[in-house]
């Protein structure tokens, strides 16, 4: 999914030295943000407070929106570059399409992962006809630099591992959690785990307590370590831990993200995760020309042009604000 904001700013984040070293309840409230025609998304990372969550550096959280009579989803032809993408669906579809030639159609609880690797474009958008309603996540994983030049591929994986437990189900989406791991390729260690709660469910589940975790709320009431978290909003928990409590107040979905603090500082603008402003100018530059990134076949419409970059690159300010 693409960052459609056409106020987009230079930001650099990620370092260790931003890390919260123990364990921590900082809930996050969301910025609301139009996406294509028809849909508004709450966007809850790079937010106010906090840039990163381990290698997860991009999360918006949509609907459920009822789109039995408008498009739904239409996000053309976009670039990306340095990261990986995650679609993540609890209701309707995504006809994802790249630059690689793939095409899928993204349906719940299948994970959509598109690695952009050295330069990527795709489109998304809601089949024609579609579910009556939308509800998901789209997420980006900021690629280290040993990997951020490899070729782009894309991965579409119907079925992924569970961790159950009374009252709880945990699909693993991305990384590995309680020994169970996702068929996902990942390059750094991570985890991103669908977690289902019953109504009147308390369960403790287990983490590693060198990585940090946020918790987005899906939908539903629950209490994530007694803190209660309203859908589209995220808590931050900060590292330390080996397991977290949850108690659920109705049937309830929960996205648990987490990794180990991402040790390089990144430039994140538009859709596009680099390492300085030179080489982010140099992406807008080839995307523009129409270089590099590819073509996007079967879509119709024109590719989105990109923002302009701002006249003076920000300074680093390291993973918190």
């Amino acid at each position: 999914m693409s960052n459609l904001d056409r106020q987009a700013t230079l930001s650099v984040c990620g370092g260790r030295g931003f890390v919260v070293a123990e364990p921590v309840r900082e809930l996050l409230s969301p910025r609301r943000v139009p996406l294509g025609e028809s849909t508004e998304v709450r966007r809850l990372l790079p937010n106010l407070g906090r840039r990163m969550v381990g290698a997860w550096a991009f999360v918006d959280h949509y609907g459920p929106d009822d789109i039995a009579d408008e498009p739904g989803m239409q996000v053309p032809p976009h670039p990306h570059m340095g990261l990986q993408t995650v679609s993540w669906l609890h209701e309707g579809e995504v006809l994802h399409r790249d630059s690689t030639g793939a095409l899928a159609t993204i349906r719940p609880r299948e994970l959509g992962l598109m690695t952009s690797g050295r330069a990527i474009s795709h489109s998304e958008e809601s089949p024609r006809p579609h579910a009556r309603y939308l509800h998901g996540a789209q997420l980006w994983v900021a690629l280290p630099a040993e990997h951020r030049g490899i070729e782009p591929h894309f991965q579409h994986h119907t079925e992924l591992p569970e961790v159950t437990a009374p009252g709880l189900s945990a699909t693993v989406v991305l990384g590995t959690l309680d020994g169970t791991a996702s068929p996902g390729t990942t390059y750094t260690p991570l985890v991103g785990a669908d977690v289902t709660l019953t109504r009147g469910a308390e369960a403790r589940l287990p983490l590693d307590p060198d990585f940090e975790y946020a918790v987005l709320s899906m939908s539903g009431e629950a209490h994530v370590d007694g803190v209660p978290v309203l859908p589209g909003s995220m808590l931050y928990l900060g590292c330390g831990r080996s397991e977290l409590p949850l108690r659920a107040d109705s049937d309830a979905g929960l996205l648990l993200l987490g990794g180990e603090p991402f040790e390089e500082e990144i430039v994140m603008f538009w859709n596009w995760i680099g390492r300085s402003h030179e080489e982010i100018a140099q992406a807008r530059e080839d995307w523009v020309n129409g270089t590099r990134f590819g073509e996007v076949k079967g879509y119709d419409g024109p590719p989105l042009p990109a923002p302009e970059l701002p006249a003076t690159p920000l300074k680093a300010r390291g993973r918190a604000r």
